[in-house]
């Protein structure tokens, strides 16, 4: 994404969203890697939940990680 991601009118939207709830962030790193966010289930159940930032910022359903959460069914000792 390198340079067009800071072009994108979602990711300036995101920019300023945390910037007024007060996250600053520490600004180390290379800043240009993309993040995601999984719930895999025990045993054979797999994926329940896949979340990929498709742009800077972009973030999980807190509501949606919850739910996947409570649909882990604990594995059988």
């Amino acid at each position: 994404m390198m340079m067009s991601g800071f072009f994108r009118f979602g990711v300036w939207q995101n920019f300023f969203r945390a910037w007024k709830s007060g996250y600053s962030g520490n600004l180390e790193g290379e800043g240009f890697t993309l993040g995601g966010v999984y719930v895999i289930g025990a045993e054979r159940q797999g994926v329940l939940l896949e979340h990929r930032e498709k742009e800077f910022g972009d973030k999980v359903s807190l509501p949606a990680v919850l739910e996947a959460a409570e649909k882990i069914k604990p594995q059988a000792s």
